[in-house]
């Protein structure tokens, strides 16, 4: 993927460029894991305890075709409130993409748009495994691949 792909809000560029410390953060528990208002509520509030913590935070997601590194509140509360929103782990970016669509980025998904961005810390509640019954269905989370792949320090619960 080109880096030019990549919207990397101000804050977030400023942070890189001068080589302060940012955090990623993934997007599937706004647009898939909670309710709103309480999922945008719980974005806002990991956002605040990265900051307090003298890191500046970079929620990543897709946005009308835009891959979106660091998202303004105006974003946060689109993203939270939408109901057209899917789900993006890494194979599904550039369908996303190109049809112009927004989606909240998995834990794979994340974790090499951090990468790309130069990104080298990712927070999350936790990532996907094999799940139960995989020897028929091989339901194994695309987490588990891009782990291998990705140099990106994952801190997960």
């Amino acid at each position: 993927m080109k880096p030019s792909l990549l919207h990397l809000n101000d804050e977030v560029a400023a942070a890189l460029r001068e080589g302060r410390a940012v955090v990623a953060l993934e997007s599937t528990i706004i647009t898939h894991g909670m309710p709103f208002p309480a999922n945008l509520e719980t974005a806002r509030g990991v956002e605040t305890v990265v900051r307090e913590n003298g890191a500046v935070p970079a929620t990543i997601a897709v946005v009308a075709g835009k891959i979106k590194v660091g998202l303004g509140d105006t974003e946060l509360e689109k993203l939270a409130a939408a109901k057209d929103v899917v789900k993006a782990s890494g194979r599904d970016l550039a369908a996303i993409m190109v049809g112009g669509g927004s989606a909240g980025t998995t834990v794979s998904a994340t974790m090499r748009i951090a990468a790309l961005a130069g990104i080298d810390i990712f927070a999350t509640g936790g990532v996907g495994g094999v799940h139960r019954g995989a020897e028929a269905t091989f339901d194994i989370s695309a987490d588990l691949t891009e782990l291998g792949q990705t140099g990106t320090t994952v801190v997960c619960a």
